[in-house]
């Protein structure tokens, strides 16, 4: 180990490992990153682990992964947008999104993407039964307006056919800038913002929401706007399905009952979670996903989750 406590590269620990790759995130003490690629690795029969690295050292993090068997690293908050420069490439998704939450190896390239874009995807896909009914050729709709925001677009646009997307949040300035920067990118032109519940009132209803606020009570008059709005487009005639992304300390939110008294089918954060983690080890494994242990790491994820709620 360093003086500073962080891993040291080349690290004892990993050699016993025939790979490994790292959380690179401040804090990260919360997240089930490690536990969810073991529950993989260990069913797959590899003798592979996800290292934790709670650090804010980036120079550090670099010299880490170059490691001849280090496979890459999961990215999260606050090197996400800080990681892109130091990158050799980056995916399609990464690029639009801004934003990379995965590094994987491409020969001696060090290649960024964001798998978000698929968990929110794949969170709809697996879960619902009908999308041509549900979701397919109608509005979409988020509910937020930082990177996860961007990220619940792009799905919505590039994968789930959403012609339109409604933007809902208290702060006009940070939709503002996720249109900015989603019209930047090629896909913002089907943006709108809905700002008060008397404009929710005439347009026609969302088929797929993603929700990507925290689970705090409203407070101040904008918060109450964007609530009244949200409520506006749930009380629509057609009903249909809302993932809720905050999944800590609890998946069961304010706007997650309020959907489901409305009649709407909520999906919870932790299949986003799941299916963006799954992406990730399809790129580090090469295994498509149907060669994955899903029901494993789903199970592994209900029972943590049982454990925080104890």
């Amino acid at each position: 180990m360093a003086a500073n406590g962080l891993i040291t590269c080349p690290d004892p620990a990993v050699d016993h490992l025939d790979r490994h790759g790292y959380l690179f995130g401040w804090p990260i003490a919360h997240s089930m990153s490690p536990l969810f690629h073991q529950t993989i690795y260990d069913n797959l029969g590899l003798r592979w682990s996800q290292l934790p690295l709670p650090s804010t050292d980036m120079d550090h993090f670099l010299q880490l992964i170059r490691h001849p068997k280090c496979y890459g690293s999961a990215v999260t908050m606050p090197h996400k947008v800080a990681i892109i420069p130091h990158l050799d490439d980056l995916t399609p998704e990464g690029r639009a999104v801004g934003a990379c939450n995965t590094i994987f190896r491409r020969g001696s390239r060090f290649v960024g993407t964001n798998t978000d874009t698929i968990g929110v995807r794949e969170s709809f896909y697996q879960n619902v039964a009908s999308p041509d009914q549900v979701f397919h050729g109608r509005p979409g709709m988020v509910i937020g307006g930082g990177g996860a925001a961007r990220s619940a677009v792009y799905a919505l646009v590039n994968f789930m056919k959403c012609p339109t997307v409604y933007l809902v949040n208290r702060d006009a300035t940070e939709v503002d800038a996720v249109i900015g920067w989603c019209k930047s990118q090629g896909y913002g032109d089907g943006l709108q913002h809905v700002s008060t519940a008397a404009q929710a009132e005439a347009l026609a209803g969302p088929g797929a929401i993603v929700a990507c606020v925290p689970n705090f009570p409203p407070v101040t008059e904008a918060e109450k706007e964007a609530r009244r709005v949200t409520e506006a487009f749930l009380s629509k005639s057609h009903k249909g399905a809302i993932l809720e992304m905050c999944y800590h300390p609890t998946p069961w939110t304010e706007i997650a009952a309020l959907a489901e008294k409305a009649g709407w089918q909520v999906i919870l954060g932790t299949e986003a979670v799941i299916y963006q983690g799954l992406e990730q080890d399809r790129y580090w494994t090469g295994r498509p996903l149907e060669e994955l242990p899903v029901q494993k790491v789903k199970d592994v994820i209900s029972q943590e989750l049982s454990k925080a709620r104890l």
